[in-house]
């Protein structure tokens, strides 16, 4: 009897604990709450129900504060490129190949009407792609122009334990003004990426990122006609201020991008019937993306810069591009037209909720 009295008073605690009104929290930096805690996204008023809310987090914890401030650098200009990923020029001497890598903050515009503050390598997003050689002797100067320490972390390459690029355990970060050079062996030949791994959680979603390409040292026999490498990440803008977009409830991201842009300022892909084409992609944001090709089937070639077999490629028309993934895919234009190729979350093909935009661009295949 006494235990069932015991139960039946935890019980009415508990239900009346969830059923209290819920208060609401203090007010986040450009991210004002409304009266039942909720936060509004984008900018349509609509409010997203939250576990533990950014104010509650930013009270408790110092770091999550930090996390949550906008991205700012002092006197951030323009950038004077428009478009990143592009190839990076190097120097020889004595058979090593030396690139010199900046980062700095610039405005980034990822669509018309739509700038970003971005923390970048050489002023764009993404960074300038870094293709070199199987067996190629590498050495990359970075000098930081950040307000914040950084390090380079080479995702998937195989490179010495003391160039690995993570702060406090295999390097000190690269403190603002500093240089640090990076030096390894290109290998394995693939698709491979390279990005911050200092406060990764804002550095890399504010555009600290960038592909490397390390070709096989036997040049393939029958190479595809069309090479395009698609680097996958999400934005928060808000009220004219950017934030590390993140999955938790109130820093979810507004705005999509394909190598920095978003539809209709995404690149558009021009091909000749009868062509094949290799489509490198990149997951370098914190959420999933499943791309969808219209028209062709396509076969996965490599996951994650590793050949698959012949006798194991998948034969598809999506792939699920995870964070940190890649999977190059290859298909055949077979039919003229203006072909759609997106991500099939379908609110990833919005901006700030305004469809069409986000993660689509057009393959144009001609006669």
């Amino acid at each position: 009897m006494k235990r069932i009295l015991v139960f039946a008073v935890i019980s009415l605690a508990l239900i009346l604990s969830a059923c209290a009104p819920n208060a609401g929290t203090p007010p986040v930096d450009g991210m004002p709450n409304n009266n039942n805690g909720n936060m509004p996204m984008g900018g349509n008023n609509q409010s997203v129900g939250m576990t533990a809310t950014p104010g509650s987090m930013m009270m408790d914890n110092p770091e999550a504060a930090h996390m949550m401030e906008p991205i700012s650098a002092p006197n951030v200009q323009p950038a004077t490129e428009t478009k990143g990923g592009q190839p990076l020029a190097y120097r020889e001497e004595n058979g090593v190949k030396i690139f010199e890598i900046t980062t700095k903050a610039v405005l980034w515009s990822i669509m018309d009407g739509v700038n970003v503050t971005a923390y970048t390598y050489n002023g764009t997003v993404p960074g300038p792609m870094i293709r070199v050689t199987e067996g190629d002797q590498v050495r990359v100067i970075v000098k930081n122009e950040l307000p914040d320490p950084t390090t380079i972390h080479w995702h998937g390459v195989e490179v010495p334990n003391a160039m690995d690029g993570v702060p406090g355990v295999t390097q000190d970060p690269i403190l603002p003004g500093e240089t640090f050079t990076y030096e390894f062996t290109a290998k394995p030949a693939g698709t491979f990426m390279y990005h911050s791994h200092f406060e990764g959680d804002v550095q890399v979603s504010a555009g600290l990122y960038a592909p490397i390409i390390i070709d096989p040292k036997e040049p393939e026999a029958n190479p595809p006609a069309v090479d395009v490498t698609l680097m996958i990440s999400e934005w928060l803008v808000r009220n004219g201020q950017t934030f590390a977009a993140m999955p938790m409830s109130g820093m979810e991201p507004n705005y999509f991008t394909l190598n920095g842009k978003s539809f209709p300022a995404t690149e558009t892909i021009t091909v000749k019937k009868g062509e094949r084409v290799r489509l490198r992609f990149i997951g370098i944001g914190q959420f999933i993306h499943p791309m969808h090709l219209h028209g062709f089937p396509f076969e996965i070639v490599a996951t994650d810069g590793h050949p698959v077999p012949q006798g194991a490629r998948l034969i598809k028309d999506t792939v699920s591009v995870a964070p940190g993934e890649r999977y190059d895919i290859e298909f055949v234009a077979t039919e003229t037209g203006q072909w759609v190729l997106h991500c099939h979350i379908l609110h990833h093909t919005t901006n700030d909720n305004v469809e069409p935009g986000g993660l689509m661009l057009m393959i144009n295949v001609v006669e």
